[in-house]
């Protein structure tokens, strides 16, 4: 049985995780490293999914939660739900002999419930950055039992990630960047620091305009001409889109940078935020968008 969230909710709770990506340490001592039984997988957050996929184990997933996505094969599992608002009756009901999910999975008490089941839990940190891609890997290999591929797995993505770093190492003027989740009711709904997006933005090599917060917040119109952003970054397929024309028409942002030379780049919010094995192919392509022939491709 398929565990769906109405076009409604599930908009509500995609923007409910980007609203709250502060990057936390994982629970301490309850969950186990390794499965015992790693035959019937759960799999909660799309970069698990891509994980499990890229280390070749997808044979183990019984099932997988709605933001698990890519790569296509792994939208005719399951779907137990989204990441943020799980069910434990929804989860258990495919028989798991193991949930893997990623830290920020909810709601609080629903994992709780999973914890204090008899179906062992195993939680990924969620950093964003470099090394934390690395660890992301090594947790999710290390859980499956294949710690060999999963130290394949990384060198590769390690050695992806450097080349990426590598193409902005030389240039001196740093774009400016300011990323928009959303600009519903005329307000600038930007991310500040300890978020995915201030984290992709970093790793290409700019300047995250947001600062004194973290998380995602609205901006007045006075902190938005400050910002001077160079780049309006925004995503796509995690709400609402954003139209060029809705966003260079609030006069706040017209009166920058962005505004004035019509800079806009949006991406998939799943490719973009992801972090996990596709983040070195994302950076590289927010790298072009931002830098174009300033850079070695």
């Amino acid at each position: 049985m398929r565990f769906v969230l109405s076009f409604r909710a599930a908009l509500a709770s995609m923007l409910g995780v980007l609203l709250a990506v502060i990057a936390l340490p994982a629970g301490a001592g309850e969950e186990k490293a390794v499965f015992s039984d790693a035959s019937r997988i759960v799999s909660i957050g799309g970069s698990i999914t891509e994980i499990v996929y890229a280390l070749g184990e997808d044979g183990r997933l019984v099932a997988r939660d709605s933001t698990s996505s890519y790569p296509e094969e792994a939208q005719k599992l399951p779907d137990v739900g989204y990441m943020r608002a799980l069910s434990p009756e929804g989860v258990l009901s495919v028989n798991p002999s193991g949930i893997l999910a990623l830290h920020g999975s909810g709601p609080k008490e629903a994992v709780d419930v999973l914890k204090k089941s008899s179906v062992p839990f195993i939680e990924v940190p969620d950093r964003y950055d470099h090394e934390g891609i690395l660890e992301k890997i090594r947790v999710v290999g290390k859980a499956l039992g294949v710690e060999a591929k999963a130290e394949k797995l990384v060198a590769e993505t390690d050695a992806k990630l450097m080349a990426t770093e590598k193409q902005t190492a030389a240039i001196k003027e740093r774009k400016r960047v300011l990323f928009v989740l959303s600009t519903q009711g005329g307000k600038i709904l930007a991310a500040g620091s300890d978020t995915a997006a201030d984290g992709i933005i970093k790793l290409a090599g700019a300047v995250n305009t947001v600062e004194g917060f973290s998380g995602y917040k609205g901006m007045t119109e006075e902190a938005i001409v400050s910002a001077k952003p160079d780049v309006i970054l925004t995503m796509k397929g995690g709400g609402p889109p954003i139209s060029e024309e809705e966003l260079f028409a609030n006069p706040a942002v017209a009166s920058t940078p962005a505004g004035t030379n019509r800079k806009m780049v949006s991406m998939q919010g799943g490719y973009l935020l992801g972090f996990g094995p596709r983040t070195a192919e994302a950076i590289h392509d927010l790298v072009v968008e931002l830098y174009g022939n300033q850079v070695a491709d």
